[in-house]
């Protein structure tokens, strides 16, 4: 598939932008960012004590906002010393987000009872704070809806990033009032599930994403990723969906803009 022509109306909803992967030019790739057009990158909290870095990068860029949250793969440091620097964090007018948060049970990188707890409390935080969520979930389904529900999650909302389900999940995420963002997962040979839950999806409930550096998708799987190739999975949803690439460009935009708050000219939520 080839890159999509530039337009100024994509988004990318989920990159990590602070991470080493970035470190040798990060500066030219948000200008490639930009010079593609892209309205709004949201840069997300890596790991434990990167709020901040993810803070000062968004204040030195006008399309760059960012998120503050403990990763499940890190559930096991949480401590109250690291909610306070994220609840700190997540007050400076740049946040629009708690995350990524959520369940991993395909690394366990912390032990499951530690992330269902953590998992917990930073809902909790979201909540008390009006922030939505961004949730990560991985091959923990049942657990991820139960804890929505029982910390009333739909109140406050969110986005399930790199959405790797189907169509089933895809009904369960937006019945929990929820927005689904698509990644290059989408736009791989053995993701026709997560293509048939795109194709399901009310268009004005996705968005997209690059996960930058991470997930590069076709015909780049395999390189650095980073957010100009957010173009190219929004391309792919056009094709599932019919429509033109820049229909689903400003469309995900609009979403983005609805599910984190985000202002635009007019003093207005988009």
């Amino acid at each position: 598939m080839e890159d999509p022509p530039l337009q100024s109306v994509y988004s990318d909803s989920h990159a990590h932008l602070t991470m080493e992967a970035f470190d040798a030019d990060r500066d030219a790739v948000i200008a490639r960012a930009r010079d593609a057009g892209l309205a709004h990158i949201v840069t997300i909290s890596s790991y434990v004590g990167d709020a901040d870095r993810c803070a000062a990068l968004a204040a030195g860029h006008g399309f760059i906002h960012f998120t503050a949250g403990v990763h499940p793969h890190d559930a096991r440091h949480w401590d109250d010393t690291i909610a306070a620097g994220i609840r700190q964090a997540a007050r400076h007018p740049k946040a629009v987000a708690i995350g990524e948060v959520g369940l991993d049970y395909h690394y366990d990188r912390s032990p499951r009872d530690r992330q269902r707890a953590v998992f917990r409390e930073q809902i909790v935080m979201a909540r008390e704070l009006g922030l939505p969520i961004v949730i990560h979930t991985r091959e923990a389904w049942d657990d991820t809806i139960r804890i929505l529900q029982d910390e009333r999650a739909s109140e406050i909302g969110g986005v399930f990033h790199c959405f790797s389900g189907g169509v089933e999940e895809a009904r369960r995420c937006l019945d929990l009032g929820f927005r689904l963002s698509f990644a290059g997962p989408v736009t791989f040979k053995n993701g026709a599930p997560i293509a048939a839950a795109a194709v399901f999806a009310p268009l004005d409930r996705i968005l997209v994403e690059t996960d930058s550096p991470y997930l590069s998708p076709h015909p780049h799987r395999g390189q650095r990723n980073e957010p100009e190739r957010v173009r190219v999975v929004a391309a792919k949803v056009a094709a599932l969906k019919g429509i033109t690439p820049e229909a689903v460009g400003e469309a995900t935009t609009q979403a983005l803009r609805t599910a984190f708050r985000i202002a635009v000219p007019g003093g207005l939520p988009g």
